[in-house]
């Protein structure tokens, strides 16, 4: 029952009535006090929606001992990058995927050596 408690401490923390939640997540009030009650699961997208909502991620709602932690994390740099590789064209994501490869390898090989010296 991890969401529902969640949920009522998160709204809770923000000094939210089940209205004003519902105003920010685009939901009906009534919708909130069901999920707080646990009587109805929210959808995927309400989940991440309320995520988005409380700054924490979605395995901090749905799981017990999950750990509290941001939605996304503000130095998440290399997730920025990620999600910026749909862009390049197929000879260019082959080059990328070479290269990771090549840097995996090293890294490897370094560890590899250095338990032989």
């Amino acid at each position: 029952m991890a969401l529902a408690e969640r949920v009522k401490q998160l709204r809770k923390e923000h000094g939210w009535s089940q209205a004003e939640l519902a105003e920010h997540v685009g939901a009906d009030p009534a919708q909130i006090s069901r999920y707080e009650a646990g009587r109805i699961t929210p959808s995927v997208e309400a989940v991440v929606k309320l995520a988005q909502t409380f700054d924490v991620s979605c395995d901090y709602l749905l799981v017990d001992d999950a750990a509290r932690r941001p939605f996304r994390p503000s130095d998440d740099v290399l997730g920025d990058r990620l999600s910026a590789l749909s862009e390049l064209s197929g000879e260019d994501l082959a080059s990328l995927l070479n290269v990771l490869d090549a840097l995996v390898a090293k890294t490897r090989m370094k560890a590899l050596t250095a338990g032989i010296s």
